[in-house]
C-alpha cells in the first residue's frame, strides 16, 4: 500500500514545474505574476528603481513581445547584478535582458534562496522557450499531427471494439432462456426484470468505456501541441489524481469490509441454525416452551429480522463512508420517515403479532371478523385476507380485526364439532312444547348434525306479542357453521310447514276480540309427545 501510494504521488509530481508561485494567489498576486502561454513564471513583490511590482511585470512582457526568432535558439542564462549594491539575479536571453529577481521578491514562506528562485524560473522560460521553437517547427507540428491522427484512430476503434462488445452481450443475454421462480408465479416475473436489469447495466458500461476512452484520446490529443499541453496536463492530472483517490479509498476501505463481511457471515451462520431450529419445531420433531405450529412461523420472521437489524447496527460504523455528510443525510431521513409513518404502521404490526401469538387465526380457518364471514387466505404483518362464500377477497387491517370481535368455526372442529345456534320467534297462539318438538325435529333431519347429542331448545324471552326460542345443537368436526345454519333454517322450515305451524311474530295495534292463548286440549299437538 506504501508502494503504490509513492508510485500515485510521483506521477502526480511530474508536471510540478507548471505548478503556479502561489496555490491559492490572490486578486493582488494574479496582477503582479508574470504568466507565459497560461503558465505562472514568476510573482513581482519588490520595487526596484522608483517601479512597482506591477510596473515591473509590464516592462518584462514588453521586452520578451520585442524577442526575435534567433532569441529563441539561445537558452535563458542566469547571473549575478553586476551592481554591488544590490542583491539579485539578472535573467537575460542572447544578451537581452528579461527581469531581475530581488531578495524583496522571495516570500519567506517558500524557503528558497535567491539562487534557488532564479533557477527555477530560469527553468520555466527555458521550457516555454522550447515549446515556443517546437511550435514554430514544421517537424515537430507534423510529428504532433501524426501522432493526433493515430491517437484519434485508436480512439475511433476503441468505439468500434466498445460498441461490438456491447452488441455481443445483448445478443448472449437475449438468446439465453428465461428461468422461472415458482414462488414468484403469478405475482411478479423477477427474472424478466433482472434481464431486463443486466441489459441496461451493458448500455451503462459501454457508455462509460466510451467517456473514459474519450477523456484519454482528448488529454493525450490536447498535450501533443504546445499551445493546448497545459490543459492536456490539467487533464492527465485531473485522471491520475481521481484514480489515485479511488485507489486510496479502496485499500482504505478494506479493512471495514473485512469486518462487514465477517459480521454478515456470522449473522447468516446464527440465522442458517436459527431457521433449522424453528423447522424441527414447525414439522414437529423438537418442542420447545412456548413455541406452536401456528406462531413458530411469524417467530422465525422475527427473529430473523431481529438478528439481521442487530447485524446492520454492528456492521454500519465499518461501512465505507459511514461517518460521511451523505451517509448521515440519509439516516436522518430514514429517520424521520420511519417516525413519520410508524404509528399506523407499528400498530397494524403490532396487532397482526397479537393475531398470530393469541393462537385467534391461521390461514383455512373459516372465522367471522365483524360483519364479514369468510375463509383466511393470507395473515400477514399488517392485514388479513378473507375469501367470502361469494368469492370475494377482503382485507381487514390488523388493527381493525384486533379490535373487534372473531369468531373462528374452525379452530375446534377437528376433536369436537362447534355449536350451531338460531333463533325463532313464534306466537303465543302456538303450544311451546310444539314449537321444541319442531325445532328438535328440525336439528335431527339435518345432516351435519351430531345424532349423539341431543339438541337442546330454551325460551329466551316473553315479548309483548310472541315467546323468543333458541335451538341449540352440536355439530360432526368435519361440518361448516355457516353451512350447516342454513341447512338447519331450510329443515325448520319444513318442519313448520309440514305440521302446519306459521313462523310469524304477531303484533297488535289494537286490544284482540278474544284473548290470545292454547287451551288445554292442544297442548300437546302434534309432534309434541303426550
Amino acid at each position: 500500500m506504501t508502494l503504490l501510494r509513492f508510485c500515485l504521488l510521483f506521477l502526480l509530481c511530474l508536471p510540478a514545474l507548471a505548478a503556479e508561485p502561489r496555490a491559492n494567489p490572490s486578486p493582488a498576486d494574479s496582477a503582479r505574476t508574470l504568466e507565459l502561454d497560461n503558465r505562472p513564471v514568476f510573482v513581482f513583490l519588490a520595487r526596484q528603481a522608483g517601479l512597482t511590482p506591477e510596473q515591473r511585470l509590464q516592462r518584462t512582457l514588453e521586452r520578451i513581445r520585442e524577442l526575435e526568432a534567433p532569441d529563441l535558439a539561445q537558452p535563458v542564462k542566469a547571473a549575478p547584478l553586476a551592481d554591488p549594491r544590490l542583491r539579485g539575479m539578472a535573467l537575460s536571453i542572447n544578451g537581452k535582458p528579461l527581469f531581475t529577481l530581488l531578495d524583496g521578491d522571495l516570500d519567506p514562506g517558500d524557503q528558497l534562496t535567491l539562487e534557488q528562485a532564479a533557477a527555477r524560473a530560469q527553468a520555466r522560460l527555458n521550457d516555454l522557450r522550447l515549446l515556443a521553437l517546437e511550435q514554430r517547427s514544421p517537424e515537430q507540428m507534423a510529428k504532433a499531427v501524426l501522432l493526433a491522427l493515430l491517437a484519434a484512430a485508436l480512439f475511433i476503434a476503441s468505439l468500434t471494439l466498445i460498441a461490438r462488445f456491447r452488441a455481443a452481450s445483448r445478443r448472449r443475454l437475449e438468446r439465453q432462456p428465461l428461468g422461472r421462480l415458482p414462488w414468484l408465479a403469478g405475482r411478479f416475473d423477477v427474472v424478466r426484470f433482472l434481464r431486463a436489469a443486466e441489459c441496461q447495466l451493458v448500455d451503462i458500461t459501454a457508455l462509460l468505456s466510451a467517456l473514459v476512452a474519450g477523456y484519454v484520446w482528448l488529454s493525450y490529443t490536447l498535450g501533443r501541441f504546445p499551445a493546448t499541453r497545459p490543459l492536456g496536463r490539467k487533464l492527465g492530472q485531473s485522471l491520475w489524481q481521481l484514480l489515485s483517490t479511488l485507489a486510496d479509498d479502496i485499500l482504505s476501505a478494506l479493512p471495514g469490509l473485512a469486518s462487514v463481511a465477517v459480521i454478515f457471515l456470522l449473522t447468516r451462520l446464527a440465522s442458517r441454525a436459527l431457521m433449522l431450529l424453528f423447522r424441527a419445531v414447525e414439522r414437529g420433531q423438537l418442542e420447545l416452551p412456548g413455541l406452536h405450529a401456528e406462531t413458530v412461523g411469524a417467530t422465525r420472521r422475527l427473529a430473523a429480522f431481529i438478528l439481521w437489524l442487530f447485524a446492520l447496527i454492528v456492521a454500519y460504523p465499518y461501512l465505507p463512508g459511514a461517518g460521511s455528510d451523505a451517509f448521515k443525510g440519509v439516516s436522518v431521513f430514514f429517520g424521520l420517515m420511519v417516525t413519520l409513518g410508524s404509528a399506523g404502521l407499528m400498530n397494524h404490526a403490532m396487532s397482526g403479532l397479537v393475531l398470530i401469538y393469541a393462537r385467534a387465526l391461521r390461514p383455512g380457518d373459516y372465522v367471522k371478523i365483524g360483519e364479514v364471514e369468510g375463509t383466511v387466505s393470507e395473515l400477514s404483518a399488517l392485514s388479513t385476507k378473507l375469501i367470502t362464500g361469494q368469492g370475494y377477497e377482503i382485507t381487514i387491517p390488523n388493527a381493525v380485526a384486533v379490535g373487534g370481535q372473531v369468531n373462528n368455526y374452525s379452530r375446534h372442529r377437528e376433536a369436537a364439532g362447534p355449536m350451531i345456534a338460531t333463533r325463532v320467534t313464534i306466537g303465543y297462539d302456538t303450544p311451546w312444547r310444539q314449537v321444541e318438538a319442531l325445532l328438535e325435529l328440525a336439528a335431527r333431519r339435518t345432516p351435519g348434525i351430531d345424532p349423539s347429542t341431543p339438541p337442546q331448545v330454551r325460551k329466551l324471552a316473553l315479548q309483548d306479542f310472541y315467546i323468543e326460542y333458541e335451538l341449540q345443537a352440536k355439530a360432526l368436526p368435519d361440518a361448516l357453521p355457516p353451512r350447516l345454519r342454513d341447512q338447519l333454517h331450510a329443515q325448520i322450515v319444513d318442519a313448520f310447514n309440514e305440521f302446519g305451524v306459521q313462523i310469524m311474530s304477531p303484533h297488535f295495534v289494537e286490544q284482540p276480540s278474544a284473548p290470545v292463548l292454547v287451551p288445554a286440549e292442544r297442548w300437546r299437538e302434534p309432534p309434541a309427545g303426550q
